[in-house]
Order: C-alpha cells, then sequence, then structure tokens
C-alpha cells in the first residue's frame, strides 16, 4: 500500500471512529455538520464529481404514472446534475447522497445543455403527459439552479402541456418565489421533504434544517398559490428502531395526509458516502423490512380510506441489500405488491401474500417495542445462520 493510501485509510479511520460508535470511544463529540460533510470534501471526493460531464443530465427515464385526477399516464424523469442542494453546502441530511452526482462548477449553459438533451432522448417526451424535473435540491433555489433556466423549464413544460413535479426545501419557500413560479407554470406540483412530522427526528436523526412549523407555512404558500402540495416522509431514519419506524411513520402519514395531495413514503436505502452508510457498513442499521411498509400501508389506509389524498410507496433498490427487504425468497412479490398499491390505492393487492420470514420480522417488533435498544433488535435475514455467527 502506498502512502497516499495509508493516509487516506488513516483519515477514514478517523471519521469512522466519531461517526459510526453509537456508545462512543471517550474521544471529543462532534457535529453532525462535520461527519456529513468532511468525506465528502475531501480531494479524492472532489476529483470525483468534477469526473461528470456537466453537459449531460444524471438520467432520463420515463415510468407509468397517475395524473392529479387519477388518469393513468407515462411521466418522464429527468434528474439534472446541478451544483447541488444549498442545505448541503452548509450541512446536510444524515441519509442523502445526492451530492455524490453534483459538480460545484455548472453553469447556465450546462443546465440548458442538459435540458436539452433530456428534450432530444425522449423526443421532445413523446407520449408523456407528466415530467418530474429533480436538481439534487431545491428548483427554484437562485443560488443552485440560473433562474433563466428555471423560467425556461416552467414555461416549456406549461406550454407542452405537460404535468410538472419539483422538489423544495421548505425553508427555501418564500411567497414571492412561490408566487413567480406559480405565474409561469400554473396547477405544478411541489415536492417537499419533510421526512419526519416531529422536530426532536428532524433534528436528531435526520439533521432536516426545517422545522414542522415551516413546512406548515410552505404549505399554506403553496396553497394560496393553487400549487399541489406532494409531501416525502422517510421510513426508519438512522438511530431508529424497525418497531419505532413503523409507528413513527404509519401516525407521521396519518397527521400529514389532511394538508398533501399527495405523500410519498420513501423506505430508507444506503446512498454512498452518507452517515446511514457508515452506520450500515458498522452494523449499526439495517435497511427497513418490506413486511413493514406493507403493515403500514394497511394501517394508515384504515383511517386515510375517505381521504383524497394519494399514497405512494416506492421501495429505491426494494429487495437489495442496501434497500428495503425481507429474506430474499418472498422480496420481488412484495415489492410488486407494493408498486401495484401506489397506483391502485388497494389493500388488496397484498391479500395473498406470505412467506416463513413474516414470523420472524413480527418477532423484531416486538422485541424492537419490548426493549429499549435505540438500533433495535434487527439480525441479518439473509444468509445461513452459522456462517454469519462465524464471520468477524
Amino acid at each position: 500500500m502506498d502512502n497516499t493510501a495509508i493516509s487516506r485509510a488513516k483519515r477514514q479511520t478517523r471519521v469512522m471512529g466519531k461517526s459510526c460508535g453509537i456508545m462512543g470511544d471517550g474521544s471529543k463529540a462532534v457535529k453532525i455538520h462535520h461527519l456529513v460533510k468532511a468525506p465528502e470534501n475531501t480531494p479524492e471526493s472532489i476529483s470525483f464529481r468534477e469526473s461528470w460531464d456537466a453537459s449531460r443530465p444524471v438520467t432520463v427515464y420515463k415510468t407509468p404514472e397517475n395524473l392529479p385526477d387519477g388518469t393513468p399516464c407515462t411521466a418522464a424523469t429527468v434528474i439534472l446534475r446541478s451544483k447541488g442542494c444549498a442545505w448541503w453546502w452548509k450541512s446536510g441530511c444524515t441519509f442523502c447522497g445526492y451530492f455524490n452526482d453534483v459538480r460545484d462548477d455548472v453553469s447556465a449553459e450546462d443546465m440548458f445543455s442538459q435540458w436539452e438533451y433530456a428534450k432530444k432522448s425522449t423526443n421532445q417526451f413523446e407520449g408523456c403527459q407528466m415530467i418530474k424535473v429533480y436538481t439534487s435540491g431545491t428548483f427554484f433555489e437562485d443560488r443552485e439552479n440560473p433562474p433563466e433556466w428555471q423560467e425556461a423549464v416552467l414555461k416549456e413544460t406549461a406550454d407542452m402541456g405537460l404535468h410538472l413535479v419539483v422538489e423544495a426545501q421548505a425553508q427555501m419557500c418564500t411567497p414571492e418565489k412561490i408566487e413567480w413560479v406559480a405565474a409561469r407554470h400554473p396547477g405544478c406540483t411541489v415536492a417537499i421533504g419533510l421526512e419526519a412530522y416531529d422536530d426532536s427526528v428532524l433534528r436528531f436523526h435526520v439533521n432536516k434544517g426545517f422545522t414542522t412549523k415551516q413546512w406548515h407555512r410552505a404549505v399554506e404558500m403553496l396553497r394560496e398559490n393553487d400549487l399541489r402540495v406532494k409531501t416525502y416522509l422517510l421510513f426508519k431514519p438512522p438511530f431508529m428502531s424497525e418497531g419505532d419506524a413503523l409507528n413513527h411513520t404509519t401516525s407521521w402519514l396519518i397527521d400529514v395526509a389532511p394538508f398533501s395531495d399527495e405523500v410519498s413514503v420513501n423506505p430508507m436505502n444506503i446512498q454512498k458516502n452518507t452517515i446511514v452508510d457508515r452506520l450500515f457498513r458498522n452494523k449499526e442499521y439495517r435497511t427497513p423490512w418490506l413486511w413493514s411498509l406493507v403493515e403500514m400501508i394497511k394501517r394508515a389506509h384504515e383511517h386515510l380510506n375517505d381521504s383524497s389524498c394519494r399514497i405512494i410507496v416506492h421501495p429505491t433498490a426494494g429487495g437489495k441489500i442496501r434497500g428495503a427487504h425481507n429474506c430474499g425468497k418472498c422480496d420481488s412479490d412484495v415489492v410488486a405488491a407494493i408498486e401495484r398499491y401506489s397506483v391502485s390505492g388497494e389493500t388488496q393487492e397484498f391479500k395473498h401474500l406470505e412467506c416463513s420470514c413474516e414470523s420472524h420480522w413480527r418477532a423484531e417488533l416486538e422485541n424492537d417495542l419490548s426493549l429499549p435498544i435505540t438500533l433495535g433488535y434487527g439480525t441479518f435475514r439473509r444468509g445461513n445462520p452459522t456462517d454469519l455467527v462465524r464471520a468477524p
């Protein structure tokens, strides 16, 4: 191993030692801000981000979707390679790895080039009635994205008759900016990553950068300008057991639905170089069970059956170790049923699901809710138990 590799390993060990030990090692405490930022600002990380082609988007793809009136349609998703989220510049969320896809030097010309590439690659969004434009941050934040580019996207998608979905942080929503957006694309959807309807969880588990009160203010602004509200919730933030995650997220879902046109519950998936990634690699965090998502949907459905709010659950990396998963045998069937529910809204999608691992999941929930262990009692769900015990 050369000197550079040794130095990098030592630096990573120092960061890992401070960030992963739930009981600590006696050293001076560090702020979440520094845990999030430290490894991402190394020369190696910056060099990696600058290797991306700034004139091309991260990805462009099409998926089945529903229009606001419930009509099935095809949606185009365009993820742009922007300068990144302004909150990440200051601190950053514990779970979000979108900074891996950004470049600090993206220009207005680059953003227009990426937009033109997206249109060309889809033949001007042929066959699509909806478009989701994501920028790894707040779409209408001028420090993140050039205002002239924002205006072009808003106006072009409105002129093409496409329903537009963009994302924003609650604290970035101002009356002037929301009014500006509504004037250029009336009735579009603004998706806000609330993640948790609990200020303590937002601060200590997620490091979100705003409060539930700020989220409510943002929702009021959107309503006043006749824009649609989509709320993101996060299933199983770090430092939370499976049992607590199920109870809390079900409660949050029921509470935020009356203020939202859509609620999208995103089960945790492990993104590179995040605090959650470090916990995961240190065996101090496990992604959710798919059974927990099914149970959350069933519980919430009973309370929201007459609600006009649409509930969406899309398990990113579902069935994989770094995404929500079960034992491996039933994963594809359960993921498919959850995806179908997001379109149909019918709990009948889960009627015929069964697997022996369901009893394993229920036992874990009972232990989590009976014993005060922050990280929960989750065990490995796959592999030979004897081999797992022997593993170092």
